[in-house]
């Protein structure tokens, strides 16, 4: 089986992907494509948009993390990765769905990125991004926490769902205001304790980049 995943060290969806394959026990290799630069005409010939990740299985190409993720399911042997009943898989997307609508944004690309990944990499912050951040994920974590199961988002067994919101709010955590917004959400926190133990989060902890200095 020829299983490589095309993408961004420190893409938070890459992460998502690659968290899906550590959860199947799957081997697979990896290639670098950096998204904020010029896209080869190779990798445009797989994913139009230029985005990462990229999937290939055995020549099937396939891009969109959420369809990577649900394939990796399905297709790769290992625990099941998304409820059996109907209400239990809805909820799934729907955490899907709002992590990756509402809780992306200003997570990672305002908190985590100008709080952590910027410093790290000796570039600038602006504090007032920051804040409109937290604003943001404030929102986001209360619908989160109306929603949560126990032990895991869906419900007794890991889904999709906990490994989609796992990889942001790891990023989101990363920044010490970050951390003290997610204790004003009990039932979150508690998961996030949990979840954070796996072994697939730190089989593809990504690290910081290094510093430009």
């Amino acid at each position: 089986m020829s299983l490589v995943l095309h993408g961004y060290t420190y893409s938070v969806y890459n992460r998502i992907a690659r968290l899906a394959l550590a959860e199947k026990g799957a081997a697979y290799d990896r290639v670098e494509v950096n998204p904020f630069a010029e896209p080869s005409p190779e990798y445009l010939a797989m994913h139009p948009f230029g985005r990462v990740p990229t999937l290939v299985h055995d020549g099937f190409v396939l891009y969109e993390t959420g369809a990577i993720t649900r394939y990796v399911d399905r297709a790769i042997a290992g625990p099941a990765l998304q409820p059996g009943s109907p209400r239990a898989l809805a909820r799934m997307d729907q955490l899907i769905g709002i992590i990756d609508s509402y809780g992306y944004w200003p997570m990672v690309r305002q908190v985590f990125s100008h709080r952590v990944f910027r410093t790290a990499a000796g570039r600038p912050v602006d504090e007032a991004e920051i804040a409109r951040g937290l604003s943001g994920a404030a929102k986001v974590l209360a619908a989160l926490e109306a929603l949560a199961s126990k032990p895991f988002l869906t419900g007794p067994e890991l889904s999709l769902a906990d490994l989609h919101v796992g990889a942001m709010i790891a990023y989101f955590t990363l920044a010490p205001e970050g951390v003290e917004v997610l204790t004003n959400y009990p039932r979150l926190a508690a998961w996030w304790a949990k979840i954070s133990q796996h072994a697939s989060f730190a089989a593809t902890d990504p690290g910081l980049p290094p510093s430009d200095h």
